[in-house]
């Protein structure tokens, strides 16, 4: 029974009765209530499952350069296996376990960093949910009582009162001034007057007033009413079906990095291919058979250049810049949920934005008023009754509009524990009352009885939305008066006089000036109400027909009521500007404030910028609406699946969409988006669960903030990428110039003596690489970011940066080499060769690395300005001079301890190609990043 589909606001109370098998003053029975849970279960949106923490942990091991390890790792077991049952020379296959152990563990502690990551954002987010299960008054077996809102069925009676969570979707069976917030849903500040007609079959979902929707909220009277749909067959849950079909977007860096490493991945497989093809030709050449003893240094080569070739570390540095970036974010209050996100921030050229609680307070302002012919402005926003009115030099001129508007008025304001200001009441009668507050004026002080004060409220007359008004009949120094407030337009069909200027005029003659100041306000983009007062005698005040009370009336005044714009926003859509960055609203709510407020903001410098409604959207193809979306930067009274169009059509641009939202309604776009980016506080859990992003201090300026950060961070990552690649081409030339160059033994190396060992290329790669990498994350970047366009994420990381990764490596690779080669030349031992060649790498790549901090030289940043680097670096190096030093890295590595003249010459001597070059930029002033 899905009782949605039957169009429950489209039929009258006893047809949806009758459907939903439920009798109006007793409900259900507890037995049906059994079954009907059993038959569509418990009252609540169906959860994805958890992915397991072990399917988590081995993510990691998908990576294309995981997956070259891995095959390392089988090599390196061959050729262990082979020297134990072979060739019998157990040191060699002693080595190649220890090869193939430690690769390995890099192997794992790749994926824990990466499951680390994933699991802690897990918990964060996990850590914002809301566990409490609410309670609502229903009527089962004739008897009304509290039930868990999980155990809500189809066909219960439910009754709700102000302040009430609506905890399914219902249709209205009574309603007593009945009032909801259903901007959760459909965007819209105002909350909506509730009613129990049948409504017609094209009614829209913003103007179904007999339903009531879950999630919503009760802002002022109560109502009874059938629940007809429940957990996923809720308006609620059909949007949750939106996100699951939205999918989940690849971030740009994913991208990028994927198409790195998978050309990485053929080159180094070309490489080992080569390498072990060209040293069994040439060994066979030269002897004109193959030995078994030669086998294991082919495939000792072989698993070097395995490692060499690609940046193994690339995967752990990545994460670990990458959880850099999440803590720069934490610290600007930003929960980033995918460690890649947090580079996608930077290339954000779109973000799209709700209007209602995202660009705005949802707190319902009054920030103009006019009274007896004069025009106030208010400061202040918000709840908090502080702010001047100006002028104030006759506070006069408004006393009597405010004193009335409070009478007229059941809502409060009251601060809670923290001291924040609370409301209570219907979000317009709570803005008179802050208004009221700001002049000193409260409704509970004028009915105190004292000297100044003797009135009475002998009538209340609710609000219907069939009048349109609200009206309190109150006795005052002994005379009776009604007091009146309401759509200007009506008060005005029933007012005889309106007060200008402390005297009583004839409407009449000054229609068209109270029409003026109406139309004044809402260019503005303010809501209006108008209150008015009119003196009784006693008989029509006590006994009079709400009709009779409600005319001739005087016309006190107009309050302008708007939603306020957040303060930090304007700035920081300012910067984002600057940045390159569009802002967008996407929002339910009316054309003319979307477009006002986008105004003040600064997302548009035109009062008359174009808007597109939802309906004009829904007659646009999406051939038209691409077209329309790079200029057009508001558009109102949308769905979701509007928001999910638009968001598509600016990717169909290429752009990098981040969607920013705190309602249910936005959930479904903040999937589609590249990034998504939820409220904290005011977000729904449905939305916190679709996005990327979660604000904790749902401040725009926050987003602002972040796109700065991932410009940090992309930057600092094609940094620590030209470092990793620069030694990766130094290590494969240094290996590859061996297998070429020698091709007879040389003092004691042979022909199939590889210049580095496997452990060795290794430790360059996790040690003294990777630490000042992951250190160039907490560099500063140079320039001003925020004054540079977005980058364009189709271009490769490598833009720009691959003349400068071969001549840089492909210099240092081969001073590794002849240093190598001098080694042998002078007889040294295997060992003692391979270390040198090992240290020359080192501190080569150990000396590039500050210039690796700068696009343009070593000479145009501060070197001491990253103490983290400082100090890796000098970790690197001292760690990398005692595993030569060490017997057990002696017997693990294959290195070998030096005399303190040859450990100068390998410190000092590498630095000359980075200076040099470096140098050389400077003196020519060559701009090319070479």
């Amino acid at each position: 029974m899905n009782c949605l589909s039957l169009k429950a606001y489209t039929l009258s109370q006893e047809d949806i009765l009758h459907q939903l098998n439920v009798a109006r003053t007793r409900g259900l029975s507890q037995v049906e209530v059994d079954r009907r849970l059993a038959k569509y279960g418990p009252n609540e949106l169906a959860q994805a499952p958890e992915e397991s923490k072990l399917k988590l942990f081995f993510h990691s091991f998908k990576e294309p350069i995981i997956i070259v390890l891995m095959v390392a790792v089988v090599l390196a077991t061959l050729s262990a296996i082979y020297d134990f049952q072979v060739t019998k020379n157990y040191s060699h296959g002693v080595a190649a376990v220890y090869e193939a152990v430690a690769i390995a563990i890099l192997i794992f502690v790749n994926a824990f960093i990466a499951f680390y990551q994933a699991n802690s954002a897990r918990k964060s987010l996990a850590a914002l949910a809301q566990m409490s299960h609410h309670q609502i008054n229903t009527l089962r077996d004739g008897t009304w009582g509290p039930v868990d809102t999980t155990q809500l069925v189809p066909g219960d009676i439910v009754a709700v009162k102000m302040g009430d969570f609506i905890e399914g979707d219902v249709r209205w069976l009574k309603v007593a001034e009945l009032q909801v917030n259903e901007s959760h849903l459909t965007g819209e500040a105002d909350a909506i007057t509730k009613a129990t007609q049948a409504l017609a079959e094209d009614t829209q979902l913003g103007d179904q007033q007999n339903m009531g929707f879950s999630g919503s909220t009760v802002v002022n009277g109560n109502g009874i009413g059938v629940i007809v749909g429940t957990g996923m067959t809720t308006e609620l849950g059909k949007i949750a079906d939106l996100m699951t079909s939205a999918g989940q977007q690849k971030t740009p860096i994913e991208k990028n990095i994927n198409a790195l490493t998978k050309k990485l991945m053929l080159v180094a497989g070309a490489i080992v291919l080569f390498t072990i093809l060209y040293d069994v030709s040439k060994e066979f050449l030269r002897s004109g058979t193959l030995e078994l003893a030669k086998v294991p240094e082919i495939l000792s080569s072989a698993i070097a250049l395995a490692v060499a070739s690609i940046p193994d570390a690339m995967p752990v540095v990545l994460s670990i810049v990458l959880t850099i970036g999440a803590t720069i974010l934490a610290k600007n209050n930003g929960l980033i949920k995918s460690l890649s996100s947090v580079e996608t921030l930077g290339a954000t050229s779109y973000i799209a934005s709700d209007k209602t609680g995202t660009l705005t307070k949802n707190q319902m302002t009054v920030t103009k008023f006019w009274a007896n012919n004069a025009t106030f402005s208010v400061e202040g926003l918000g709840y908090d009754p502080l702010g001047d009115i100006i002028p104030n030099t006759n506070d006069a001129n408004y006393q009597q509009f405010l004193q009335a508007a409070v009478l007229d008025n059941e809502a409060e304001i009251m601060q809670d524990e923290d001291q924040n200001w609370q409301p209570y009441g219907n979000p317009t009668d709570v803005s008179l009352v802050v208004l009221a507050a700001k002049a000193g004026i409260s409704r509970s002080e004028l009915l105190e009885k004292n000297d100044d004060n003797d009135i009475d409220v002998v009538r209340v007359l609710p609000f219907d939305s069939k009048r349109k008004m609200m009206s309190v009949v109150i006795l005052r120094d002994g005379d009776y008066y009604v007091i009146t407030k309401g759509a200007p337009d009506v008060i005005l069909n029933q007012a005889e006089g309106i007060m200008l200027d402390d005297e009583i005029k004839p409407v009449a003659r000054y229609t068209k000036k109270f029409e003026s100041k109406i139309l004044e306000f809402a260019n503005d983009a303010l809501r209006t109400i108008a209150v008015s007062i009119r003196k009784l005698d006693e008989e029509t005040a006590l006994h009079g027909e709400v009709a009779a009370l409600e005319q001739q009336l005087t016309i006190l005044g107009v309050a302008g009521i708007i939603d306020p714009p957040r303060e930090e926003v304007k700035a920081s859509v300012a910067t984002l500007n600057k940045a390159g960055v569009h802002v967008v609203m996407i929002t339910g709510d009316h054309a003319a404030t979307a477009r006002a407020i986008a105004y003040q903001l600064g997302i548009v410098d035109d009062k008359n910028a174009q808007v597109i409604e939802g309906k004009e959207l829904e007659q646009l193809s999406d051939s038209e609406l691409y077209d329309l979306v790079p200029n057009t930067f508001v558009y109102a009274r949308v769905s979701p699946e509007h928001k999910q169009r638009i968001v598509k059509q600016l990717q169909a641009h290429n752009a990098v969409v981040a969607m920013t939202g705190d309602g249910i309604n936005d959930a479904p776009a903040l999937r589609a988006a590249d990034i998504g980016i939820a409220m904290g506080i005011n977000g729904t859990e449905v939305t916190k669960d679709a996005a990327d992003l979660v604000l904790l201090d749902d401040k725009f300026t926050t987003i602002e903030k972040s796109v700065y950060a991932g410009r940090r961070i992309f930057a600092n990552i094609r940094n620590f990428i030209r470092q990793e690649l620069v030694t990766n081409v130094a290590e494969v030339l240094s290996l590859i110039f061996g297998v070429l160059l020698i091709t007879v033994p040389v003092g004691q190396i042979t022909a199939t003596t590889p210049t580095l060992t496997a452990l060795m290329v290794l430790w360059v790669n996790m040690i003294s690489d990777s630490l000042p990498s992951f250190a160039l994350g907490y560099d500063q970047p140079e320039g001003d970011l925020m004054q540079q366009g977005p980058r364009n994420t189709k271009q490769s990381i490598l833009k720009g940066m691959l003349p400068r990764i071969f001549i840089r490596g492909g210099v240092m690779g081969l001073m590794v080499f002849l240093a190598f080669y001098w080694a042998a030349l002078q007889g040294m031992t295997i060992p003692q060769a391979q270390t040198i060649a090992f240290l020359t790498l080192v501190f080569g790549q150990l000396w590039h690395v500050f210039d690796a901090r700068s696009s343009h030289t070593l000479f145009s940043r501060n070197p001491f300005e990253n103490g983290r680097l400082n100090m890796a670096v000098a970790f690197a190096a001292t760690s990398s001079i005692l595993v030569t030093l060490m017997p057990f890295f002696n017997d693990v590595m294959g290195t070998a301890p030096l005399s303190p003249i040859l450990y100068l010459a390998v410190i000092f001597i590498p630095a000359l190609p980075t200076f040099l070059l470096s140098g050389f930029k400077v003196i020519f002033d060559i701009k090319e990043n070479i």
